[in-house]
C-alpha cells in the first residue's frame, strides 16, 4: 500500500504553498506546548521544495518552537490543574513524572536535550513552568537544543537536496511501515 508516498506528495505540495512558512511556525509552536505532531515533518519537505530558504525555515521553526515553549513553561506555571488531566488521557503522565525528576538532577541540560531530542518536548517545557526552572536558563537552552535540532534537519536535507529527495520518494513507504511497526512494538514492549 502507497500510503505513504501520497502523504508525502501532500506535504511537498503543502510546503510550497505561499503561507507554508506562517503554517510551520504555528505548527512549531504548537508542538512545543500542547500538539503532537514534530515541525519536522513540515521542515523537512519545505526545505526540499525551497532548499534557498533552509536556513529561514529552519530558524522560523527554532523561534516559534521556543516561544511555544515558553507557552508551555506559562501553562506549567500558572495553570498546571487545567493541564493535568490531559497529560493523563494523552499518556504522558510518566514521561511527566520522570521528567520533573531529571529537571531536580539536571536542569538545564534537561531543556537543552530535550529541545533536541525526539522525546515529546511539550512534556518538559510544562515540566520546567511546573517546577519554577528560571526562565532564562530555560530560553536559552531551548534556543540551543531546538536551533541544533532543526538546523540540522534543514542543513541535511539542503546537503541531500535531490538524490535524497529521490531516494525519500522511492522508499518513503517502506519507511513509514517499518516506523508504524517500531512504535507499536515499541508501545507493547513499554506497556
Amino acid at each position: 500500500m502507497k500510503v505513504f508516498s501520497k502523504l508525502y506528495d501532500i506535504a511537498l505540495r503543502w510546503a510550497g504553498h505561499p503561507r507554508a512558512p506562517w503554517f510551520l511556525g504555528g505548527l512549531s509552536f504548537a508542538e512545543s506546548s500542547f500538539f503532537p505532531i514534530p515541525p519536522d515533518v513540515m521542515l523537512a519537505p519545505m526545505t526540499l521544495a525551497k532548499r534557498s530558504n533552509a536556513w529561514k525555515f529552519a530558524l522560523i521553526t527554532t523561534l516559534a518552537s521556543v516561544a511555544g515553549g515558553v507557552f508551555g513553561y506559562l501553562i506549567g506555571m500558572y495553570a498546571f490543574e487545567l493541564v493535568e488531566p490531559l497529560l493523563h488521557e494523552a499518556g504522558y503522565w510518566d514521561r511527566f513524572v520522570k521528567a520533573q525528576d531529571w529537571f531536580a538532577e539536571w536542569g538545564f541540560w534537561v531543556v537543552f536535550l530535550a529541545g533536541f531530542s525526539p522525546i515529546p518536548y511539550k512534556v518538559f517545557t510544562i515540566s520546567a513552568g511546573t517546577v519554577g526552572m528560571a526562565l532564562l536558563p530555560f530560553i536559552l537552552a531551548s534556543l540551543i537544543g531546538r536551533g541544533a535540532r532543526f538546523f540540522m534537519v534543514a542543513g541535511l536535507v539542503w546537503w541531500g537536496g535531490e538524490k535524497m529527495e529521490a531516494a525519500l520518494r522511492e522508499y518513503v513507504d517502506r519507511i513509514g511501515w517499518i516506523v508504524i511497526v517500531l512504535v507499536v512494538v515499541a508501545y507493547l514492549l513499554l506497556k
